[in-house]
């Protein structure tokens, strides 16, 4: 569980003040243009609280996105294969209005997996889903992070405890306490 202003900038979605973030050694604060713009669609994969999908993009338009704006041949199978575990199969070719919140959700994390960076920020990802469908999308996020690097913001600590193997809260920029709930020894060290 991260503060929503760090999520942001590690996302390369905003500018630190200070500090410095690197990711496979590379500063992410000197990024520019173009350079930041492929950081975010290739290293970093974003699910957002209110999915943030385009309105004359269908489902499988939406999932493709981050390719189509490097230019890249859409992977077929790739696609076929993401909404085959989001279950979305059935919508490939509907519009964000003609699916559930669930549903749209769940463009929005193939959207963040299209790319298939090591990295995924996860935006208060149940915000806007009820408590059923918040506990899907939660065990899909859980699988993911078998695989992935899941970084996420939430106010709901019910859900940090239950899904989480580590949760960091802030307050006011400081560190207030650190913990691995879900993990075999509480005194495990982080890489």
């Amino acid at each position: 569980m991260v503060n929503q202003h760090y999520y942001i900038c590690f996302g390369g979605v905003d500018t630190p003040t200070s500090g410095s973030i690197l990711v496979d050694g590379e500063e992410i604060r000197k990024l520019k243009g173009g350079k930041l713009a492929k950081y975010r669609r290739n290293k970093v994969g974003i699910i957002y609280q209110f999915f943030n999908l385009l309105p004359i993009l269908n489902v499988e338009e939406n999932i493709t996105l981050p390719a189509s704006l490097d230019g890249r041949k859409i992977d077929k199978e790739r696609l076929n294969n993401i909404l085959e575990i989001l279950e979305l199969t059935e919508q490939r070719k509907k519009l964000p209005n003609q699916l559930s919140g669930g549903q749209q959700q769940r463009v929005s994390i193939g959207r963040a997996l299209f790319n298939d960076p090591a990295i995924i920020l996860a935006d208060e990802p149940t915000g806007a889903l009820d408590s059923s469908t918040s506990a899907q999308i939660m065990d899909l996020i859980k699988d993911i992070s078998k695989d992935k690097l899941v970084i996420m913001v939430t106010h709901n600590p019910e859900i940090a405890e239950k899904y989480s193997d580590r949760i960091i809260r802030l307050s006011d920029g400081v560190v207030i306490e650190d913990t691995a709930p879900n993990t075999e020894t509480e005194d495990s060290e982080y890489n």
